[in-house]
Order: C-alpha cells, then sequence, then structure tokens
C-alpha cells in the first residue's frame, strides 16, 4: 500500500504539470487516469468489466459506486466516462500534489462539516447537469412543462462564477460517504440521489466487487488476483421529486448490494 500512495502522489506531478497550461478542467482528468492505469499490470490486477453498454450514453448522468479503500481511485479508472467529475471530502483537496491534481482535473470538493455549503455546491452541479440534459433534449421551455420541475422546488444558485458549467458534464459519487472495510454497504447517503432527482438525469449504479482476491487489509499486502466491476442499468429519475428520494436511495442500493454478493462470490471463488 506504501508503493501504491508513493505513486499516486508521484504521477500527481507529471499529471499537474501537464494539466497547468489547460487551468482547471475536467478532461484533465485523462492525465490522472493514463498515469494511474499501469498500476494494475505491476500488481498483476486483472480487472474484468461487465454492462459496458450501460455506459455508452451521451447523456449527463450521475455514477454512483461503492467505496472500500483507496484502492478504489485505481479501479475507478478503469471505467471512468469522459467528462466525468468526481465529488470527493475537501480533505483531499490537501493532500499535497495529488490535491493539486485532483483540483485541476474538476473534481467537486465537498466540506461535509458545512452542510449548507456543500448543499450550495451540490445544487450548482445539479444546475450543470440540469442545463446539459435540456440542451441535449428539448427547449427550456418545453421540459420545464414536461417534466414539472418545479414541484422539486430547486433554486438554482449563480452568485458566484459556475466553473461546473460544463458541456456533457457527467457526476461521480461514493453515496457510503466513507470507506467500508466491513464486506458489505454502509447505508447510503441521499446527496447523490438528491442532485440526480434535481436535475432530472438518470443514475448509473457501479459495482466493484471485494479486493479480498488480491489485497490483503489487515497486512496491507498485494497478491496477483481478479476483480470484476458491474455496470448496472440506468435507473431513470424522470419526473421524480424530492419525496421519492429516499425510496429511490434504497432501491439502488438493494441493486447495488446484490450485485455486489455475486461478482465478490465469482472472485472470492477464483484462484490466484
Amino acid at each position: 500500500m506504501t508503493f501504491y500512495k508513493l505513486w499516486l502522489f508521484t504521477i500527481s506531478i507529471g499529471a499537474a504539470i501537464l494539466s497547468i497550461p489547460r487551468g482547471r478542467n475536467v478532461d484533465n482528468m485523462m492525465f490522472l487516469r493514463t498515469l494511474t492505469m499501469p498500476l494494475k499490470y505491476i500488481f498483476g490486477i486483472q480487472i474484468v468489466v461487465k454492462g459496458k453498454e450501460n455506459l455508452r450514453t451521451k447523456k449527463p448522468f450521475v455514477l454512483v459506486l461503492n467505496h472500500q479503500t483507496s484502492l478504489d481511485i485505481l479501479v475507478m479508472m478503469e471505467i471512468l466516462p469522459r467528462r466525468c467529475v468526481p465529488i470527493a471530502k475537501k480533505e483531499i483537496l490537501y493532500m499535497g500534489t495529488f490535491g493539486l491534481a485532483c483540483w485541476l482535473a474538476g473534481v467537486i470538493f465537498i466540506d461535509r462539516k458545512r452542510r449548507e455549503e456543500s448543499i450550495s455546491t451540490l445544487t450548482e452541479v445539479a444546475h450543470s447537469l440540469y442545463k446539459d440534459n435540456v440542451s441535449g433534449e428539448e427547449s427550456n421551455e418545453e421540459l420545464l412543462e414536461n417534466r414539472n420541475v418545479n414541484q422539486n422546488n430547486c433554486t438554482w444558485r449563480s452568485s458566484r462564477p459556475n466553473v461546473f458549467s460544463l458541456l456533457q458534464l457527467r457526476v461521480l459519487i461514493f453515496p457510503e460517504g466513507t470507506r467500508n472495510h466491513g464486506g458489505s454497504m454502509l447505508p447510503f447517503k441521499r446527496g447523490a440521489f438528491q442532485l440526480a432527482v434535481k436535475a432530472q438525469v438518470p443514475i448509473i449504479p457501479v459495482v466493484f466487487s471485494s479486493y479480498n482476491n488480491f489485497y490483503n487489509q489487515k497486512e496491507k499486502k498485494f497478491t496477483p488476483g481478479k476483480m470484476i466491476i458491474q455496470i448496472l442499468p440506468e435507473v431513470e429519475t424522470l419526473g421524480l421529486g424530492p419525496d421519492d428520494v429516499p425510496k429511490l436511495t434504497e432501491q439502488v442500493r438493494d441493486s447495488m448490494l446484490s450485485a455486489y454478493q455475486g461478482i465478490s462470490g465469482m472472485t472470492n471463488g477464483a484462484s490466484h
């Protein structure tokens, strides 16, 4: 694990240098992705991706993933779509070169201790997703009429420059909110689902199988092994409002937990 973290901080220097000419831009994520990917070959990790067709869409969406360890950074790079912005805790911003590279790549940082500020940030993101959805489908007037977006009581704030107003923006969130080493899934926080409902964009659940096949959490050691990424079909939020968020959250969690148990059983049963 020490080598893994050292690699991330080292490649972040290169990613930051390559990103600086462009400034803060979601397209800079490709530098982090390209420089991170060799790690799977160094550690001998075979990553099998199932359901790739579920990510073949040009429209905006909210990607939700289960959260296990810092290894999620490596694994998510395997399927990270173009122009997809992760939402992360603000503490990462202060993690030296890695934090700088993430900021330059457009990562959205949330201060979990400042609830109102976090809500304001997510509202801006929802606004950007909504506008992208409008531009890709209908005029503002038609969409407002057809989707009755006003029922969501959304108030778009524009008190500061909206750095998230990017064409075909997608957002990636870990709804558990913190790492989970327990071999299951923690309860999901509702922020990702409130965001998707406000923006009226679909949710695409992505499930990482257990890392036990190649990583010993107790000893912090790697061995060659296999893992599976299962991309589930999108969950539509069209016409849903705030009252639907709790049920939507549980629905998505249930489907992800079922998939996690299934694919983890497949990898844990495989030989190294």
